[in-house]
């Protein structure tokens, strides 16, 4: 595979993505655990994925569901300890799989030992670990940066008269990646974590790890519409934060293949690719631009080619649809005929279009975003900014069986399934040959005996209107995928060769056996090993 045959896990593998809260239940009281991850780790080897990433399961008060950690290097005990956590990795390498944990640099909560310290003295060695700072002349917040979770992004201290910065929740306060101490602490995080065998880190909002040195204010381009109405040129994606990144990078290159994935929230994917520095920074930046698109075949395929363009020779893409902070794809693309259909050729696009595809989960079950009650929503942004912010409806409980529960928990869950999780969900579609289900993983296993798709070049090739088609190359096996977007069928002419193995969508459909005669039914697609 690749160059000299090698198979590298998280280049030309499969990475699925967990909620812990939400994925098993293992003690019953009704949140998901490590324990319950490992109970469900023969699922993802029958899927046949490579790796998982799970979503913060530090200690944390849970302001932020995880997102505000009180203590990098331990496990909080609504998951279980650190013995479970290493429980999990060995049972998972033994089934080689690779295991990612979520890095949470840019903030940790202020609950963490580190901030009690700097909060309580100013004249602490800890007080620079977060970013403090006087009133402005008029004696209100240093500048007039936002946080995005609303309001101002400075809270004042009383006690010591200074403002502390949080980029989100004010129980999140920033830490400064400027002062060395901090960063050879975070640094001493990412060791402690690989030499337990964690295989990676998907690193949180890396872009925002430097800022402004002077801390200037950011142009206000409309200051009704709140954060969104100003350019944020100065509180993220400082040019500083590339060395910062380097340095995390140098940490992994001195272990057997550790990867770094950042999330680079930034809509332009120009400066998403910046972050992979010279094969020196990030091994793998989201494209997150690919989950606003339309499902439109023309503005994938250019969303996807510009990206692949972008992302420097020493880097590789990767490609993700859905998360814990987006609603589910199947929602966001459904169809009141072809939501079905829809959710299959989407499958089809992820796992064969060049890059490392990020599954979220529950994503192979076709999973929708479930409408939350009002009453019972958790997610801090339903609070800060509006109930229809919240992203609760994209992280509820795995449906695994029809039993009371979905077999997800015997308690009440944490947040509501969904109404269909007595006939979507796990048991149903694995006896099911035409399911969702059976359909991601036979295309894994395409994927993975089919070494142009883990690892070939990609080119776009001619199509019809509302008909994406590339093909995927490597040495002498060339492989084509055509995807037809529209909601009528269509006619191609691929052109001249034999088809020698291949997938569609639709479970009924026969292969063709000539390129130059495919027709594809609404929402269809197919993968083809041709010959000449």
């Amino acid at each position: 595979m690749g160059t000299g045959g090698h198979r590298s896990w998280w280049k030309h593998g499969v990475i699925y993505q967990i909620y812990p809260r939400s994925f098993q239940d293992a003690n019953g009281d009704g949140v998901g655990d490590l324990a319950g991850i490992r109970e469900r780790l023969d699922h993802l080897q029958w899927l046949g994925v490579d790796g998982l990433w799970i979503s913060p399961c530090f200690p944390s008060p849970m302001a932020d569901f995880g997102y505000d950690v009180a203590d990098y290097c331990d496990i909080d005990p609504l998951f279980g300890d650190l013995s479970e956590m290493d429980r999990l990795l060995e049972e998972a390498h033994a089934r080689d799989l690779r295991v990612l944990l979520d890095l949470v640099p840019n903030h940790s909560s202020d609950q963490h030992p580190w901030f009690a310290e700097s909060r309580g003295d100013r004249n602490h060695p800890r007080r620079d670990w977060y970013v403090w700072r006087d009133p402005a002349a008029d004696g209100g917040p240093p500048n007039n940066w936002l946080s995005i979770f609303g309001g101002p992004a400075w809270e004042w201290d009383e006690a010591t008269g200074q403002y502390y910065l949080h980029s989100f929740l004010k129980e999140q306060p920033d830490l400064d990646w400027r002062n060395p101490e901090l960063v050879a602490a975070m640094h001493d995080v990412v060791r402690f974590w690989f030499d337990r065998g964690v295989d990676g880190f998907r690193i949180d909002v890396i872009h925002r790890i430097a800022k402004d040195p002077e801390l200037r204010s950011n142009p206000v381009l409309d200051p009704s519409r709140g954060y969104g109405g100003q350019r944020h040129i100065h509180d993220e994606n400082h040019p500083d934060v590339h060395e910062r990144l380097r340095g995390l990078r140098r940490i992994a290159d001195a272990y057997p293949e550790r990867v770094l994935v950042g999330e680079v929230y930034l809509m332009d994917p120009a400066e998403v690719a910046t972050y992979y520095g010279k094969g020196d920074e990030l091994h793998q930046a989201f494209n997150f631009s690919l989950m606003q698109t339309p499902f439109d075949a023309a503005r994938m395929r250019d969303e996807i080619e510009r990206f692949h363009a972008l992302v420097p020779p020493e880097g590789w893409p990767n490609q993700v649809l859905s998360s814990h902070d987006a609603r589910r794809h199947a929602s966001r693309y459904d169809h009141p005929l072809l939501g079905e259909a829809r959710a299959r050729l989407l499958a089809l696009l992820l796992l064969t279009v060049r890059g490392t595809p990020f599954l979220y989960y529950g994503e192979e079950l076709g999973l929708r975003n479930v409408e939350i009650p009002e009453d019972r929503l958790r997610d801090p942004l339903a609070w800060t900014l509006h109930p229809a912010a919240s992203r609760d409806g994209e992280r509820t409980p795995m449906p695994w069986s029809a039993e009371p529960g979905a077999g997800f928990s015997p308690a009440e869950p944490w947040l509501p399934l969904g109404p269909d999780a007595s006939t979507r969900n796990v048991a149903v579609q694995r006896e099911d040959p035409a399911s969702l289900l059976h359909w991601y993983r036979t295309l894994l296993a395409f994927r993975r005996a089919t070494p142009a798709l883990e690892g070939g070049a990609q080119q776009s090739l001619p199509a019809p209107a509302e008909v994406y088609v590339y093909e995927r190359r490597l040495g002498t096996e060339r492989v084509i995928v055509a995807l037809n977007f529209a909601d009528e069928g269509r006619e191609l002419d691929l052109g001249a060769g034999a088809v020698l193995a291949g997938l569609r969508s639709d479970p009924s459909g026969a292969l063709p056996t000539r390129l130059s005669e495919l027709r594809l039914a609404p929402c269809e697609g197919v993968v083809l090993r041709v010959g000449s």
